[in-house]
């Protein structure tokens, strides 16, 4: 399939000035929306609890969603499991349901009821669901549950661990899986299931190593394509792929953050696809370049980069198009986890297609007639 007929070409380069500077006014905008309003970060990236539930008859995706939403949590997501409706994987932010204060409490609640008895260490596990103690003395189980249950813990039992000689005990408490389980009883009564399947959390420190590698990722992946792109050509050619590629994930990124769309590990996974479609898209036209400055030696690189653009029009537009074909269905008929992802792959790929025509290939111009004066 042809756009162009063989011979014709555009003077793509000839506008360059204008997508540069919108480029530019979107890059900006883009960066400045990372620290306004922010990326809503979802709880791989900033902890939070995660249940599978299984409801004893049929209900919709959309009614679990609200019912928990009615507890008090903020944007819960809802997954239906495939191949089944009434299971589901349900994620909410809160991590632990003891704030800090109540922690305080208890301590000082024990301290009172254990009289001689010293509390040398007390900790909270992340997900809110356990409180582990180390004392001078033994102490009864039902002495400390009742200690904690006055400060206002839900314990559901106490019970020591380890060595007897090292005076620790384990307080089960009901944590955030388990208030999310009740809360959902009282909504939906017989129609809700006895208890979740599973329940996992992830605390804010983990969330935040992921996060932090995940933007290593990015890094690591930007960083090796250009040294490819340099040994594969030259240095005039890499920095304007990268360039490329930061501009593609950064607007998507922007995108993803104005419109309050969560931001996880699947957006990160998104934009490192983004990001090799982009840098596969930009090497077709280098290719083309290349290959036309052994045939056109006596030709400046500005016409050799809008003659060789024009040659792979139609290639780079029908591969654009049947990407974006192919992922609008998932975007139509799937659930709103993979809604996001492919709403982060239609921008980068919409995106990647305009950057490897009117940012890579023109800032290579640029490089070349700046640095290496060659150019037109």
């Amino acid at each position: 399939m042809e756009l162009l007929k063989p011979g014709v070409t555009i003077d793509f380069l000839r506008h360059r000035k204008t997508f540069a500077t919108a480029s530019i006014v979107l890059m900006i905008a883009s960066f400045a929306s990372l620290f306004y309003p922010g990326p809503n970060f979802g709880i791989d990236f900033k902890g939070g609890t995660e249940l599978e539930i299984e409801f004893p008859g049929e209900i919709g995706s959309g009614e679990v969603r609200q019912t928990v939403a009615s507890l008090g949590y903020v944007n819960p997501e809802v997954i239906e499991v495939v191949g089944s409706e009434r299971r589901f994987i349900i994620r909410i932010q809160e991590v632990s349901s003891l704030p800090a204060d109540q922690v305080a409490r208890i301590e000082t609640g024990l301290k009172k009821a254990l009289g001689e008895v010293q509390v040398e260490q007390l900790r909270v596990s992340p997900g809110g669901d356990k409180i582990s103690l180390r004392l001078s003395a033994a102490a009864e189980p039902d002495t400390i549950a009742e200690a904690l249950r006055a400060a206002g813990a839900k314990v559901r039992g106490v019970s020591p661990f380890g060595p007897q000689e090292s005076h620790r005990y384990e307080a089960l408490l009901a944590g955030v899986g388990d208030e999310a389980i009740r809360g959902i009883k009282e909504k939906l009564g017989e129609r809700a299931p006895e208890s979740a399947l599973r329940i996992e959390w992830v605390g804010p420190k983990a969330g935040e190593q992921l996060r932090d590698a995940a933007i290593k990722s990015m890094l690591y992946a930007i960083a090796f394509i250009m040294v490819y792109v340099a040994f594969r050509f030259d240095l005039r050619f890499a920095p304007g792929g990268v360039i490329a590629m930061v501009h593609d994930a950064l607007i998507t990124v922007g995108l993803f953050v104005l419109l309050r769309k969560e931001v996880n590990l699947a957006t990160v996974a998104a934009l490192l696809t983004v990001v090799g479609y982009s840098i596969n898209d930009t090497i077709v036209v280098y290719d083309r370049i290349r290959e036309n400055m052994q045939r056109m030696r006596d030709v400046g690189l500005y016409q050799l980069i809008n003659v060789s653009t024009s040659q792979t029009l139609s290639r780079t537009v029908v591969t654009s198009l049947t990407t974006l074909v192919s992922i609008t269905g998932f975007f139509v008929w799937g659930t709103p986890v993979i809604r996001d992802i492919v709403f982060a792959l239609f921008i980068g790929f919409l995106i990647g297609t305009y950057s490897s025509i009117y940012i890579a290939a023109p800032f290579t111009e640029w490089m070349d007639r700046r640095y290496f004066r060659s150019g037109a």
